[in-house]
């Protein structure tokens, strides 16, 4: 395990990471993220939000296109865990959301590994249920 002080300084960058997010705040995301980002997420050509992304402003504007395409009314994530050990986290839940063109509801688990350098985001790769997303991306 690396030490208690490094994991104290992912966590921190991390909740401000979440914050930022509830509260749409585009400019503190950008500025968590590092100036390039290892970025994953399932690439996913019915969904419009999802698709390569590498520089923090980049990373920062997924949550504002994601909220383009979304309800955002409908729009739920819930964490049931939260794990840190040094400059690594690992978020596991359940989100949920209705997309806007369509009406279709999608849901599932997700998982979210980020990893925490010098206090900005340096890696992001977020697993979740893509089938029920590209379910609802269709007509």
């Amino acid at each position: 395990m690396i030490g208690t002080t490094t994991t104290d300084a992912t966590r921190t960058t991390v909740n401000a990471f979440l914050a930022a997010r509830a509260n749409a705040d585009t400019e503190t995301l950008t500025a968590l993220f590092a100036d390039e980002v290892d970025w994953l997420l399932a690439e996913n050509p019915v969904v419009p939000w999802i698709k390569p992304r590498r520089t923090a402003a980049e990373c920062a504007a997924q949550f504002e296109e994601l909220m383009a395409y979304i309800v955002p009314e409908d729009a739920r994530a819930s964490i049931d865990t939260f794990l840190v050990d040094g400059t690594e986290a690992v978020l596991f839940g359940h989100l949920s959301g209705t997309v806007r063109a369509t009406g279709k509801s999608f849901e599932g688990p997700f998982a979210l590994r980020l990893t925490v350098e010098e206090g900005r985001i340096t890696r992001h790769h977020l697993y979740e249920n893509s089938v029920s997303i590209a379910a609802a991306c269709t007509a």
